[in-house]
């Protein structure tokens, strides 16, 4: 499983939008994989932001 599939699947599981650093920690990944991560998933409109700074998967 790669970076952004761990960040999805994660993001997934809280059922609830989340900060970059609370995905890096229930993850087990660095924070600046998540960042990379994240930035990729944001280019493939595959997260959203329903609020500043808080994530979740796009439905």
């Amino acid at each position: 499983m790669d970076t952004t599939d761990k960040v999805l699947e994660t993001m997934s599981k809280a059922g609830k939008p989340l900060k970059a650093g609370e995905i890096a920690e229930l993850s087990g990944l660095d924070k600046k994989e998540v960042d990379k991560a994240m930035k990729a998933l944001k280019k493939e409109d595959k997260i959203a932001s329903p609020k500043r700074c808080m994530w979740e998967p796009r439905r």
